[in-house]
């Protein structure tokens, strides 16, 4: 148990100078899904996963470590191909909402299909995408608190029952309640 917990992480962090992280990501052994996000309204604030940290460490990258949270504090909703294509990439989904600063993540789709069941008339704020290996681009909707999280879910899902309980299971009431890093 307690290793799995520790694995469980995500990192906030800063580094001295951005070219470094791509220069060790050219480095590091092709079986590390390795992927660092910029923390949305921040200079040099990056979030990671475990697994990108500790192939950071192996190849002594020097950053600053801001802060740590934890990974099951961000809830992802899948469709049945977002979930078989990116079951080994759920640290980084979660890493990519935080980078936003969202407690949750919903697929909504995959690009290229002309009805992603949503309107996008009022912008496309709030969403943001995940590539994964096997090739599809997964949309994602991103949610700030968990009321937001059911409006939108009992709308696109129809009143899915297995919606609404990942709605009520979401770690998190608001974003307030993430790790600060400043």
């Amino acid at each position: 148990m307690g290793s799995r917990r520790l694995m469980n992480r995500l990192y906030y962090f800063t580094i001295e100078d951005e070219s470094m992280l791509a220069e060790a990501f050219t480095d590091l052994d092709d079986a590390v899904f390795a992927i660092t996000y910029k923390v949305a309204g921040t200079d040099d604030v990056f979030v990671t996963t475990h697994e990108t940290r500790e192939a950071l460490d192996r190849h002594d990258v020097a950053y600053n470590l801001l802060a740590e949270e934890e990974a099951d504090r961000i809830a992802v909703y899948h469709t049945p191909l977002s979930k078989e294509e990116l079951a080994d990439h759920e640290d980084a989904i979660k890493a990519l909402a935080l980078a936003y600063r969202a407690i949750a993540a919903a697929c909504v789709g995959v690009n290229g299909e002309t009805d992603l069941g949503f309107d996008l008339s009022d912008g496309t704020k709030g969403y943001t995408y995940f590539t994964a290996p096997a090739g599809h681009t997964f949309i994602w909707r991103l949610f700030y608190n968990r009321d937001e999280a059911r409006d939108f879910l009992s709308k696109l899902t129809l009143g899915d029952r297995s919606a609404e309980a990942w709605v009520d299971a979401i770690p998190l009431e608001s974003s307030d309640e993430l790790v600060g890093f400043h």
